[in-house]
């Protein structure tokens, strides 16, 4: 699917000013990771999609680990409630297998599908962010750090 295409849908999701959100400092400018990124259409258009990016998380010692953050996910408002979000995260699922896997949203919803805020306690991110939607999935360091672009 056409990037402009998914940002149409992102704007009509989230509205135009979510590119001030912490989510897009983490990730800065980095391009969605094709392999993990995803989008459904039929013939009426763009329905949904979820966009994967490479960030780090930068160890106070140092240390840089990289992780793949999730999201957004956008559904058309529409086309909301028919399990197209949910549908978009397991394939992105299957597709990182064991990587290591973060988002910022609400746990209520991203928690059956693994992710949690158990090991993000001590991140920091450029902007602010509610600690109990920082949500992490797989082997990441539950360190002391700051989230930025990979």
């Amino acid at each position: 699917m056409p990037l402009p295409a998914i940002e149409a849908l992102l704007d009509r999701a989230f509205g135009a000013d979510r590119r001030r959100r912490t989510a897009y400092a983490i990730r800065a400018d980095a391009a969605p990771l094709a392999g993990l990124s995803f989008a459904l259409s039929d013939a009426g258009g763009l329905i949904a999609a979820l966009l994967a990016f490479p960030i780090t998380l930068a160890v106070d010692d140092g240390t840089r680990v990289p992780l793949v953050m999730v999201g957004p996910v956008a559904v058309a408002p529409e086309r909301q409630s028919e399990g197209h979000g949910a549908a978009l995260m397991r394939a992105l699922l299957a597709a990182a297998g064991d990587a290591p896997l973060m988002l910022i949203g609400d746990p209520e919803y991203y928690g059956r599908f693994g992710f949690t805020a158990a090991r993000t306690g001590q991140w920091r991110a450029p902007g602010p962010v509610e600690r109990h939607r920082l949500l992490a999935r797989g082997p990441v360091a539950d360190q002391a750090g700051m989230l930025g672009p990979a």
